[in-house]
């Protein structure tokens, strides 16, 4: 059994990448699942460079999205040609 959930965990971290536009939950909990495998230290040499080489390509898709997430954000809350800080919860503009 312990075998069965070894060889799923590793063909997890050898799946080719998604050609579908990447969603940042799913990325982040792929890359959890990638860092467990390696905390655990039970990979080859080769796996581990396979699972750390996907851990990065993971990294950067979600600093990706959540890139794309902060330029809409700034995008909604210009206001008059410039960026203004405002407090989420109150809507109200924050002093400088």
């Amino acid at each position: 059994m312990l075998a069965l959930s070894f060889l799923a965990a590793q063909m997890t971290i050898l799946m080719p990448p998604k050609s579908q536009t990447p969603d940042f939950e799913a990325s982040l909990s792929e890359l959890e699942t990638v860092v467990n495998q390696m905390e655990q230290g039970e990979l080859s040499l080769e796996a581990s460079l396979q699972a750390f080489e996907q851990g990065i390509r993971l990294t950067r898709e979600c600093q990706s999205i959540l890139n794309q997430a902060e330029q809409k954000v700034q995008v909604l809350i210009e206001q008059n040609g410039k960026l203004e800080a405002i407090n989420f919860e109150t809507g109200e503009p924050l002093g400088d």
